[in-house]
């Protein structure tokens, strides 16, 4: 064998030969691509939805990731993986993904800058201030900076915050606080955040999602619910249904959003959400079945008790039961309370309120997972009902140092100024939203009126006793979580923000993704179901052992050399000496 390759490269042919062998290896580099993914949660490896988005990619998608520059090391870390994650895009999108880092506004003047910030802004991305070292011995500069990306096809725009979903502290000051498991959260977040922008831009039909209004749900316009259709208007068409006036719901409706009903449902108004559902529709609710505002504690205490909705039917029906009562749990958020006076001006301090927990991902549902805390205000238990054919996933839940109240009952802002017994907080992860899938069979599948049925005959739509395909249904115990706080100074504020703290909260993404999983058949939210494990030096240990490292590190490499320096003379004395006795 080796006198064969030796007379090939021998010959005349030689040289082109291995030229062209150079030429073919190059190529089969170039044309097919493969890796191998050795850890544990193939933090490395896309989905398969992203990857079919990037294959189908008919023309370039320009990606400017806006995080770049003198950065701090947590947002450089950040920085690399976006990095790491478009080489990975391109890998399958080809020349149709272009991609640069740049920082906004570098070498502009003050004014043009300026405009440049007010854009990315108008965009929905935030500002984050960090302190950087101008020069060694220098002081130290306050500088802005935009954790984000935009993203261009085909004459369309889209931003992309990277830290949107990780609970934001003092957003209006633009002081950004975020740990090291909300980077890492952040992290976890990348691949479904890009290849969401890239579906959004790419897609042909945009679903029609319906606002449903009629039973004394705030309407369009109305500063509590601006949030809602400023997202559902950023990601689907929207249309709004009177459930009470029109006499069906159509099932060309992608999804039907029910947030805080106030008043009673009629039997009819249910039989046509019934319907809906029966014909293939996805119900996402938003529902509080206690009379219990925020609003009302101006006075010092309210008294929580049942709206009477006349729900309870259909929702047992399809699986689940809300319960007249209220969360309250140590984890939860903070709101202003007057502790006295001064001079004439009430004081105020920031104290926990356990009516408004922090609610958690109650499962590893791609809806939820790796999602921070979303803000609620008197939430309610939900039960789930054994019911044939339906799958229930728990989404929130409170944490494990909760309880419930049974009501009515009367809420005193004054008990926040008193320490809580801590026995009473002994229930964990208590349901507040709940997923169900599968087969629903109808309410009124033995019991439609004639008026009904006369109803459905008059407009050509047909009677169904169960579903003609497998359904979604969302139910939250908590419409609070979609509607939006009111400052006296700022007025509404973003979903889910704290009007006292200005804390952002993920009441938005949540709210987003339900809403993506119902009606979007084609989601990506798989590429959400990562694990990142964050692999963090344990501080106690690095704090106590911290001479016994150093010393490893900068002795030991010593010593080492110095023995190999005296093991090969020694060896080298001993070889040279029994030379010379052989001599």
């Amino acid at each position: 064998m080796k006198l064969f390759f030796a007379k090939i490269f021998n010959s005349k042919a030689g040289l082109p030969l291995v030229l062209v062998l150079l030429l073919a290896i190059n190529w089969l580099a170039a044309s097919f691509h493969a890796r191998i993914d050795f850890t544990n949660e193939k933090r490395f490896t896309l989905s398969s939805s992203t990857k079919n988005i990037l294959k189908k990619l008919d023309a370039p998608v320009e990606i400017t990731v806006l995080l770049t520059g003198d950065i701090k090391s947590e947002f450089k870390k950040l920085s690399n993986s976006t990095k790491e994650l478009l080489e990975n895009f391109k890998n399958y999108g080809g020349n149709n993904i272009q991609y640069k880092f740049e920082l906004p506004g570098e070498d502009l003047n003050d004014s043009l800058k300026a405009n440049v910030f007010d854009s990315l802004v108008a965009l929905g991305l935030r500002p984050t201030n960090q302190q950087v070292q101008v020069k060694e011995g220098e002081g130290k500069n306050q500088r802005q900076i935009f954790p984000g990306a935009v993203l261009q096809y085909e004459g369309k725009t889209i931003a992309i915050d990277l830290l949107q979903g990780q609970v934001q502290k003092n957003i209006f000051n633009s002081d950004d606080l975020l740990d090291k498991q909300a980077l890492n959260s952040a992290e976890a977040l990348l691949e479904y955040k890009f290849a969401n922008a890239i579906q959004k831009l790419t897609q042909k039909e945009v679903p029609v999602v319906a606002y449903a209004y009629g039973n004394g749900e705030p309407q369009f316009g109305f500063p509590p619910v601006n949030s809602v259709f400023e997202t559902l208007g950023k990601n689907f068409i929207v249309d709004t249904v009177n459930v009470r006036s029109q006499p069906f719901i159509s099932p060309e409706y992608a999804a039907v959003v029910i947030v805080k009903p106030t008043e009673k449902f009629t039997d009819e108004d249910k039989f046509k959400l019934d319907q809906y559902v029966m014909n293939g529709g996805r119900l996402l609710f938003f529902i509080d079945v206690l009379y219990a505002e925020r609003d009302s504690l101006q006075q010092g205490d309210l008294i929580a008790y049942s709206r009477d909705l006349n729900l309870n039917d259909l929702l047992f029906r399809y699986g689940v039961r809300i319960n007249p009562d209220l969360i309250a749990d140590k984890h939860s958020d903070k709101i202003a309370v007057e502790v006295g006076s001064m001079g004439g001006q009430s004081q105020k301090q920031l104290l926990p309120w356990p009516y408004a927990p922090l609610l958690q991902p109650g499962s590893d549902n791609a809806i939820v997972k790796n999602q921070a805390d979303v803000m609620g205000q008197f939430a309610n238990s939900i039960d789930t009902i054994q019911t044939d054919g339906i799958t229930k996933t728990i989404l929130l839940s409170s944490s494990d140092h909760a309880y419930t109240l049974p009501t009515p009952a009367r809420v005193q802002l004054n008990s926040l100024q008193t320490e809580e017994n801590i026995n009473r907080f002994n229930k964990k992860n208590i349901p507040v939203a709940v997923l169900l899938e599968g087969n629903f069979t109808s309410l009124y599948a033995n019991r439609i009126s004639h008026a009904q049925a006369d109803t459905l005959k008059a407009y050509n739509q047909p009677f169904l006793k169960s579903c003609i395909a497998p359904g979604k249904i969302i139910v939250v115990s908590d419409a609070d979580i979609v509607i939006n706080q009111v400052s006296e100074t700022i007025g509404p504020l973003p979903m889910g923000v704290n009007k006292y703290t200005k804390i952002q909260y993920a009441n938005k993404d949540f709210f987003l993704n339900c809403t993506e999983y119902l009606a979007n058949p084609k989601n990506i939210l798989d590429a959400k179901a990562k694990d990142y494990t964050l692999r963090l030096l344990d501080a106690k240990k690095v704090t106590d052992q911290r001479t016994l490292w150093q010393l490893i590190n900068i002795v030991v490499p010593i010593i080492l050399v110095c023995l190999f320096g005296f093991i090969y003379q020694w060896w080298r004395k001993r070889k040279y000496t029994k030379i010379s006795i052989t001599k």
